[in-house]
């Protein structure tokens, strides 16, 4: 008998469909999922980002609760009442704390009934919208315990949103949680490593003493802030993992979040690890990290807390806003703005501008307008600093409320993150570029890196003076005694001064300054530069050029080595009376070993970093 004739099959063309499809997959997944922040964190962000593909992605919510039935029954039936994409996968995470095991048996057995009704409830509660686990602890381990141990990423696509269960969210909140993971997750144009989650709940509170009072554009929907929300917080994969292992560091070793000047290192204080936000705070603190609030009008938010009876309120307050319902009329609180658009704030509400690199000189006005106080600019040089005590020194500037300073150094990962963190800065290698004069100069190769040095710093202080500011120059890394150094010079008889041994100098912005200090003077400062001198004499450094510069110009010159300005820390007799004597600075050799400075600068009370690296107090000056 013959055998049948084959069938037609189709397989060839859906394994090809197939094949088609995961390409496509893999490519759109590799567009969409976040860089690492090596690659993405020092970014110019255009003004109008192109929409992103939907991302794929997971999110759990993390519903943390206790023994308050009522509370958690409203709070999951708004989340079951939100509005997901059939497309979406959202999973609940439930977490029951037991409670603490009583003396008495009758509140016992009434606390185990407590305990089955809400088991009961929660076992009987549906969630279509992905997996529903639940999570019965076997003793009471309390908030701080119940916040951290809730989650572990498995990875840099898995999100979290934390709810506690006296909470209530908006039927809005996940459509406008998803647009933020699209539009400043994955959307390369607005992707931060700054920014560590984002926070439902409407702005109220300030943690920084005597800080701002939070004051924000009626139209301005989104904005950043450093402070956690807990009521209604999205948290990123990266920024919580790290936090999970700086905390597990400081935690074993007994470190405790100290951070003075805060409001929440007083409640630590007081209840100790029973809260937990003191420690994300000062994590944050450490690294410069923000978080997105939203700002709607008429104290309006898309989660509320209740505020029910428990361990941050001894009695039920009542909601702390006004939930937004399904039909809300504002269309557009689902704007999504660039990130560069959306204003910064600190722990004391005061802005912080990120991302301020000067590359060029036409770029370097702006700047110096936005950072000059009492029409006087600070420029640092970062070449012989190093990276502790250039942010023990900003420690300073905090403390003395000194913020007209701008950075300059050669371009590396310790620049570039000054500027992330707010601080400006001049990429000097790019700014060097931008001197198309330099070109024609035929200076040694040897010698051009300190041209280089000497050109930018002499083009930044031409710009000041063209804006009529004085200009302040630390050449080496030196600490203020008090504000009053950069703010009010000691004597406007003279043009300038300087401390060739100091490496401090001061340029007032006088006509005569202007006149001076003209294309053809830096390049003859330039052009002094001793060929037969190594780079690092005292004979090639910037304040010495300048100085011999001016005496050749017949100026008038104010000798600060000879005036008792400064205080030398390695000095055997320095003390803490030596400081309060009409002194202005604190400085050392850069050929003085770290260690022996540290020690010397602890002894004067001058050293203000903890073991992060960062400032030991958050300061908030009134404004």
């Amino acid at each position: 008998m013959a055998p049948p004739p084959p069938k037609k099959t189709y397989l060839p063309i859906f394994l090809l469909l197939f094949l088609s499809s995961i390409f496509y997959l893999s490519l759109h997944h590799s567009s969409t999922s976040p860089h690492h922040p090596s690659t993405t964190a020092y970014r110019r962000y255009p003004a109008t980002p192109p929409p992103p593909p939907p991302p794929s992605f997971t999110l759990t919510i993390k519903l943390l609760a206790f023994d308050r039935l009522p509370s958690l029954s409203r709070c999951l039936h708004s989340l079951s009442a939100a509005r997901y994409p059939p497309t979406d996968t959202v999973h609940l995470h439930i977490y029951i704390d037991h409670f603490k095991i009583p003396s008495g048996s009758l509140d016992l057995e009434q606390k185990l009934n407590d305990s089955r009704r809400i088991l009961d409830f929660v076992d009987g509660f549906s969630w279509k919208y992905g997996e529903k686990i639940v999570h019965y602890r076997t003793r009471n381990v309390g908030l701080q315990a119940q916040w951290l141990e809730a989650w572990w990423p498995s990875s840099d696509n898995e999100f979290a949103f934390v709810v506690e269960d006296d909470l209530e969210v908006s039927p809005l909140y996940y459509t406008f949680i998803r647009g933020l993971i699209v539009n400043y997750y994955y959307n390369d144009s607005n992707f931060s490593p700054s920014v560590y989650g984002a926070s439902l709940q409407r702005p109220r509170f300030v943690p920084g003493k005597h800080g701002s009072k939070i004051q924000l554009d009626r139209e301005a929907r989104l904005f950043l802030y450093q402070l956690v929300g807990t009521w209604g917080q999205l948290l990123f994969p990266r920024p919580w993992k790290e936090f999970r292992l700086w905390y597990d560091v400081h935690k074993t070793k007994g470190i405790k979040p100290a951070l003075e000047g805060m409001v929440t290192t007083g409640w630590y204080k007081k209840m100790g690890e029973r809260i937990w936000t003191p420690w994300f705070i000062q994590f944050i603190h450490s690294r410069g990290y923000f978080n997105i609030y939203t700002n709607f009008l008429h104290e309006r938010a898309l989660s509320i807390s209740h505020r029910d009876a428990g361990v941050n309120y001894g009695k039920t307050a009542g909601p702390d806003s006004y939930l937004i319902d399904k039909d809300f009329p504002d269309a557009t609180f689902l704007d999504m703005q660039p990130l560069n658009t959306l204003k910064w704030y600190d722990f004391c509400f005061r802005e912080v501008v990120p991302d301020r690199v000067v590359k060029s000189f036409n770029e370097l006005g702006s700047v110096l307008r936005s950072v000059q106080k009492q029409e006087t600019v600070l420029l640092v040089s970062l070449y012989k600093a190093s990276e502790t005590d250039t942010r023990n020194l900003l420690c300073h500037f905090e403390r003395l409320n000194i913020r007209n300073y701008i950075f300059m150094g050669t371009k590396s990962s310790f620049l570039l993150d000054l500027a992330r963190r707010g601080h400006p800065v001049i990429d000097v290698d790019q700014f060097f570029g931008s001197i198309s004069a330099h070109k024609a100069l035929g200076f040694q190769e040897s010698k051009l890196e300190l041209i280089k040095q000497i050109l930018v710093k002499a083009y930044i202080i031409k710009k000041s003076l063209e804006l009529k500011y004085n200009t302040w120059l630390l050449d080496e890394v030196m600490l203020p005694i008090s504000s009053d150094l950069f703010f009010n010079p000691i004597d406007l008889t003279y043009d300038f001064y300087a401390g060739k041994m100091l490496k401090l100098l001061f340029v007032k912005s006088s006509s005569l300054a202007r006149k001076i200090w003209v294309d053809d003077s830096i390049y003859k400062i330039a052009s002094m530069v001793d060929t037969k001198t190594d780079k690092d004499s005292v004979r090639s450094n910037f304040m010495y050029i300048v100085a011999n510069f001016l005496e050749q110009e017949g100026v008038n010159l104010k000798d600060l080595d000879n005036f008792m300005f400064g205080v030398d820390v390695i000095g055997s007799n320095v003390n803490q009376t030596l400081l309060t004597d009409g002194k202005k600075v604190v400085y050392w050799s850069s050929d003085m070993g770290s260690d022996l400075v540290q020690k010397r600068l602890e002894d004067l009370g001058m050293w203000l970093l903890d073991g992060d690296s960062s400032c030991n107090a958050i300061l908030c000056h009134p404004s």
